[in-house]
C-alpha cells in the first residue's frame, strides 16, 4: 500500500483516518458510544471537528441558550452547498429491552446497533467519508459547509439553529442547497427523498369541570366525561383534504391527564396534549381558529396554550433535486420516490436562506426505537451517492 504524500491536495483528513485506523464503521461506532442525548453534543463535535479541519475546513462552535453547533466551510466563490445534521439523540427507552448496549456500537450481520446510529451518527460519516475522497482528488469550484447542532431532537427552549441562521444571515453568509441527512429512505436506501415538510402545531388543552364527591353528581362537572365529544368531533373532522406534494392534514391526541387519584372524588379538571401536522392548505391560524370554534361549540370553560415547532416548507426549483436524484440514479439505477411525510427536521430553518432543500439518508425504519441500527452497506451507498453529487453539483 503507497501513498504519495507528495502530492499537493493529499487530504490531511486521510493522513488522519489511515493512522488511526478510522473507516467509515469505526467512526460511526465512536459517535455512537457518546451518550448526545438532546440538548447535549457531549464531545462528538471534538471528533468531528477534527476530521473537517483535516480537510482544511475552517470551523466554529456557535453556542447559545442549551444548544451547541459547528459550523464548518471550505472554499471561498461560488455557490454554496450545507450538509445539515445533528449530534443528538432521543432517549434509550427500558434499556432491558435492547439487544446490545444502546451506547455500544455493536455490528451484528452488517448492521451498527445503537441510538444515533440511523438518526443520524451514521450518515453523518457517510458524508464526511465522501467530503474527504472528493477533496482529495477533485478541484472545488464552490462552496462547501458543513452545519451540525445538538439539538434537533429537543425543544425548541434549549435553542434550535433558527438563531444560528439569524446570525450567519447578518453577516452575510448564503446556503444555496442543502443536504439535509435526515433518514428519508423506506425499504431500500435512497428509495425516498423529501423535498418538503408538513407543518408541526402543538396544544396543551385544559377543559375545566367542577370537582367533588363521586355521589353527587348535580354538585359536579365532570371533565372526563366533557372531553368525551370533543374527542369524538376531533377524530371526524376533516381539516384539508392535501395537495399533490402533502397528505391532509392530521390530529392526534399524545397525552390526556386527569383525576385526583382517590376512586370517590370526581377531578375539577383535564390537561389533553394534541398535535396538527399540517400541510401547505392549512396555515396555523386557521388551524387555531377551527380548534377554537370546536371548543367554543360545546360551550366549553377551557384554558388552551399553543406551540408552533415550524410552518410547512416546499422546494419548488427543480436544479438540486434533479442532481440528486441523477446521483441515487448513477449509483443504484432506481429513480427515488418523493414523499414528504415523516416529521419535522431542520430543513424547516434553512428556508430563511432561500435554499433549496433535500433530505436524504438511511432508512427510517429503527429510528427512535428499541434496537436502532444501520446497514454498513447502506452507508457505503449513500457514500457513494454523496461523493456523486460533490462532483457533479456545479459542472
Amino acid at each position: 500500500f503507497y501513498i504519495d504524500l507528495r502530492k499537493d491536495n493529499f487530504s490531511r483528513c486521510f493522513q488522519l483516518i489511515i493512522s488511526k485506523k478510522m473507516n467509515l464503521e469505526s467512526l460511526t461506532k465512536q459517535l455512537i458510544q457518546i451518550e448526545s442525548i438532546s440538548p447535549n453534543d457531549a464531545g462528538c463535535f471534538d471528533i468531528l471537528e477534527s476530521a473537517l479541519e483535516g480537510m482544511n475546513f475552517s470551523c466554529e462552535r456557535i453556542s447559545y441558550k442549551n444548544v451547541e453547533n459547528l459550523y464548518a466551510v471550505i472554499g471561498s466563490q461560488g455557490p454554496t452547498l450545507c450538509f445539515l445534521g445533528h449530534t443528538d439523540v432521543v432517549p434509550t427507552g427500558p434499556l432491558d429491552q435492547w439487544t446490545y448496549p444502546p451506547f455500544s456500537g455493536e455490528t451484528h450481520d452488517d448492521h451498527i446497533y445503537g441510538r444515533g446510529a440511523a438518526d443520524m451518527k451514521g450518515n453523518i460519516c457517510a458524508f464526511l467519508e465522501a467530503l474527504g475522497a472528493f477533496l482529495n482528488t477533485e478541484k472545488l469550484n464552490y462552496r462547501i459547509a458543513v452545519l451540525l447542532t445538538s439539538n434537533e431532537e429537543g425543544t425548541p427552549e434549549d435553542g434550535f439553529i433558527d438563531e444560528l441562521l439569524e446570525k450567519l444571515k447578518s453577516r452575510g453568509e448564503t446556503i444555496d442547497y442543502c443536504l439535509v441527512g435526515e433518514p428519508s429512505s423506506s425499504l431500500k436506501v435512497a428509495d425516498t427523498i423529501r423535498i418538503g415538510r408538513r407543518g408541526s402545531l402543538s396544544g396543551k388543552l385544559k377543559i375545566i369541570g367542577k370537582q367533588g364527591h363521586i355521589a353527587y353528581p348535580e354538585k359536579i362537572i365532570n371533565p372526563i366525561f366533557l372531553v368525551t365529544d370533543l374527542i369524538k368531533i376531533l377524530k371526524e373532522k376533516k381539516w384539508d383534504s392535501g395537495n399533490e406534494h402533502f397528505q391532509p392534514t392530521s390530529f392526534q391526541i399524545s397525552n390526556i391527564n386527569s383525576g385526583t387519584g382517590a376512586g370517590n372524588i370526581v377531578p375539577g379538571e383535564l390537561i389533553m396534549d394534541f398535535n396538527f401536522r399540517f400541510c401547505s392548505e392549512s396555515t396555523s391560524e386557521s388551524l387555531k381558529s377551527s380548534f377554537e370554534e370546536i371548543l367554543n361549540s360545546l360551550d366549553l370553560k377551557f384554558e388552551l396554550d399553543w406551540s408552533l415547532s415550524g410552518n410547512p416548507f416546499l422546494t419548488t426549483k427543480d436544479y438540486f433535486i434533479n442532481k440528486i436524484v441523477s446521483a441515487i440514479k448513477d449509483v443504484t439505477g432506481r429513480e427515488p420516490e418523493i414523499n414528504n411525510g415523516g416529521g419535522t427536521s431542520d430543513g424547516r430553518f434553512m428556508t430563511a436562506m432561500n435554499a433549496e432543500i433535500v433530505e436524504l439518508g438511511p432508512l427510517n425504519e429503527s429510528i427512535h426505537k428499541i434496537d436502532e441500527n444501520v446497514s454498513l452497506n447502506d452507508l457505503k451507498i449513500l457514500k457513494d451517492i454523496y461523493l456523486n453529487l460533490l462532483k457533479n453539483l456545479i459542472t
